[in-house]
């Protein structure tokens, strides 16, 4: 093997663990700050108040802990802004009520 298509080749591996590491630590971020506003929505009685962003939180959660589970972190960090998400939406109708 030529060896400037050899160093190439290991920059391009590097550079490709390199990402897969960054989208492990950007998910684990995004599913404890998902965790951490579902339970303030769950605190705050928004299983009754608002029961469709509860339930959408909530699953979306748990579907990006599956897929982090499973090493799909890029779907598992989406899943868990859309958890974010509708916590975020829930809390604010709580608060209107």
């Amino acid at each position: 093997m030529n060896k400037p298509i050899g160093k190439v080749l290991v920059v391009i591996v590097l550079f490709s663990f390199a990402l897969s590491g960054c989208y492990y630590f950007s998910a684990k971020k995004e599913i404890a700050n998902a965790e951490r506003l579902f339970s303030e929505l769950k605190g705050s009685g928004g299983e009754k108040l608002a029961p469709y962003e509860y339930c959408s939180a909530e699953k979306f959660l748990e579907v990006s802990k599956v897929e982090f589970a499973d090493g799909d972190y890029k779907p598992a960090k989406g899943f868990a802004e859309r958890s974010k998400s509708a916590s975020e939406a829930g809390l604010a109708v709580v608060k209107e009520k």
